[in-house]
């Protein structure tokens, strides 16, 4: 919702205000204050009564002291104003323009309903355009025009506020106005109307077509093959353009590698044209960074010899596009390392990287799947912990100190996909950009899981070393009761959800460790359950998140994140009722990337950035300290949202180490 924003015209300006053709008059109580009369004391009288000057239409004064008429000098006549005082005597000033300070001389206010839409309300003391000239009754009878006019001419009183004469700078409160200082102000319409309407949930109700994620529902569906004879291609092709994003992988030479939609046969063509167009910014030593088609945005990334383009329509900026291609880069040094992957292109430059990833497509699609669906992780590049009282965090990492073995690098314990303990050497830490990775392979892909109850897989971990690999030790538990956790076990692999699983991760950097950390994870596991710690993350598990309005009953924010810059891990409430559908989440989640990409785009000194949408109204905030995003519906107020956002950061503080692992367990 736009404001108009304020023109403020001199004296010398003028406005061309529209008017009715059929000019009316409105009669005023004979109460109301006329400005033409004029009233004075007479200090040269000895009396106390009241004297009165009326002024005339001829411009004659006459003076009434205490009933008695008398002749005295008065001052000379004022000048007469025939364009004011006799509006009809000149043919067409009803249509003249007149100078005014004013925006408009029409005072509405404009309305937000909770379908979206908007409307005009007109205050009790508004008069139309059409009602410029009014009369007021004087005592005697006679009509004056009821108009102020200042000295200079003009309508309304040059002293006057400008703010006094846009009505849109004082409509209700859900307006963010930098101009209005009242920041609880609502028009009485507004309060009337607020209290008759239901509250509206963000993204529910919208009085337009949103066209944008319309096929959003079957962005993950797999694309037909081309058969044989190509009958079906245009069909495939039509599917295969459909798709709001896109991810593709080449090398230098042009040997397709990966791609997130389409197979081989489908996306040949547009590789090899890909290629041509960054090669040729290469040549001319200016590398091709991204373009723009239409309402699609093509980011490009060089990493060695792997080219990586992302094509999106989910709005978006480059900084966030190009953050996901570094993943994916990651993601497959992960998997061979870089001096494997320089050397492979070394020796042959059109070598075919398909074949040694061969397997792995499953890690590549199931990240770039994590990106499409919107990932608080990646966006926000930090971890999310599961909340638990810092005395029971601190049995877990004590129990993971005891047991822990000569050969074990970190060790980690999560659970639903949130980091609940880690222990690691002094100097070493975790980057996110690994976890992110790691969590990835075991609780988005599904691979790991379908081995059952332990695994063994060799990783590198680019932010540690991108040159050699580690070895990860994975157990899963089940998040239910002991009996139910024994019928589940083999069913792991099919569950969609990852909130029921809790995993115990140890990592070595010796390949011949694997007994040796398989007795610790019988220890740690043991030990868990015999002090309680087992059943309070299951506990924690199976809660889930708490929702914002267990968090501040009352409140109108519907969703938030919040980042601590210091930890590098953040927290947010429950995705249900609200944003639980996979569309609800990316619209969100796109939301999101709006107030990231404003608060963080380069050169930006933006600290609080206050968003008006139709179907929702957002906040960010950023300090040193922490980032703060938070969502509500279109019916909430800004006063409302700010006080929401103050208690948010406020409950933070209280259960900062509860949400957040500080420091951790070091050995």
């Amino acid at each position: 919702m736009g404001l108009s924003s304020p023109v403020v015209a001199s004296s010398h300006d003028r406005a061309n205000v529209p008017f009715d053709p059929t000019p009316t008059v409105q009669a005023t109580p004979d109460n109301a204050t006329d400005p033409m009369n004029l009233e004075e004391h007479n200090h040269d009288s000895g009396g106390t009564g009241s004297l009165k000057t009326e002024g005339t239409a001829s411009g004659d004064i006459k003076v009434e002291h205490n009933g008695r008429q008398e002749a005295e000098e008065s001052r000379p006549p004022l000048p007469p104003r025939p364009s004011l005082l006799k509006p009809t005597n000149r043919p067409g000033s009803a249509y003249a323009s007149k100078p005014t300070t004013g925006l408009s001389s029409i005072d509405i206010q404009t309305l937000s309903f909770p379908d979206g839409s908007r409307g005009t309300f007109s205050t009790p003391a508004s008069r139309s355009v059409s009602e410029s000239v009014s009369i007021s009754a004087a005592s005697g009878g006679q009509s004056t025009p009821s108009r102020k006019i200042s000295r200079n001419g003009s309508d309304f009183d040059d002293s006057a506020s400008l703010m006094s004469y846009a009505p849109t700078l004082r409509a209700n409160g859900d307006l963010a106005s930098l101009l209005d200082d009242g920041l609880n102000s609502q028009s009485a319409a507004w309060k009337l109307l607020s209290t008759q309407t239901e509250s509206v949930n963000a993204f529910e109700a919208v009085d337009y077509e949103d066209i944008s994620l319309v096929n959003f529902e079957s962005e993950f569906d797999e694309i037909e093959a081309v058969d044989n004879k190509g009958v079906n291609g245009e069909e495939v092709l039509l599917q295969w353009k459909s798709k709001l994003k896109h991810y593709l992988i080449l090398s230098s030479a042009g040997k397709p590698i990966y791609s997130r939609h389409g197979d081989q046969n489908l996306i040949n063509g547009y590789i090899g044209i890909i290629q041509t167009i960054i090669s040729f910014f290469q040549g001319a030593n200016d590398p091709l960074m991204g373009f723009t088609a239409g309402n699609t945005r093509f980011v490009v990334t060089i990493a060695g010899p792997l080219y990586f383009v992302a094509i999106s329509k989910l709005g978006e900026s480059d900084t966030q596009l190009r953050a996901q291609l570094e993943a994916l880069y990651m993601q497959i040094l992960s998997t061979l390392t870089l001096p494997t992957l320089t050397q492979l292109f070394t020796n042959r430059p059109n070598t075919d990287l398909r074949r040694p990833l061969e397997g792995t497509e499953i890690l590549l699609s199931s990240l770039a799947d994590t990106f499409t669906k919107g990932s608080p992780t990646a966006l926000l590049s930090a971890l999310e912990c599961l909340k638990i009282r810092k005395s029971q965090r601190h049995v877990i990492n004590n129990t993971l100190l005891k047991a822990r073995t000569d050969k074990l690098l970190y060790g980690l314990v999560v659970a639903g996909g949130r980091l609940v303990s880690v222990i690691r050497p002094k100097r070493h830490s975790l980057h996110p950009s690994d976890l992110l990775l790691i969590f990835n392979m075991l609780f988005e892909a599904g691979s790991v899981k379908a081995g059952g109850g332990e695994n063994w897989i060799p990783v590198c971990l680019p932010g540690f070393n991108n040159r050699g690999y580690l070895y990860m030790y994975v157990s899963f538990l089940s998040a239910l009761g002991d009996e139910e956790e024994s019928e589940e076990r083999p069913s792991t692999a099919n569950s969609s959800s990852r909130e029921d699983e809790i995993a115990v991760l140890l990592i070595s950097a010796d390949k011949e460790s694997f007994y040796d950390l398989k007795q610790m994870r019988d220890d740690v596991v043991t030990q868990l359950q015999k002090n309680g710690s087992m059943e309070i993350i299951k506990t924690a598990v199976r809660q889930g998140r708490p929702s914002t309005t267990d968090i501040m009953p009352g409140t109108p924010l519907r969703h938030f994140l919040y980042k601590s810059r210091a930890n590098v891990q953040f927290t947010m409430p429950s995705l249900s009722p609200h944003f639980s559908s996979p569309l609800a989440r990316r619209k969100l989640m796109t939301l999101y990337h709006n107030l990231h990409a404003s608060t963080h785009a380069k050169h930006s000194h933006l600290k609080v950035l206050h968003c008006v949408s139709r179907d929702s109204i957002s906040l960010a905030w950023t300090t040193p300290l922490f980032e703060f995003y938070c969502v509500a519906g279109p019916n909430a107020s800004r006063a409302g949202l700010a006080q929401g956002a103050n208690k948010v950061i406020q409950w933070v503080k209280r259960e900062e180490e509860r949400v957040f692992i500080i420091g951790g367990a070091v050995f």
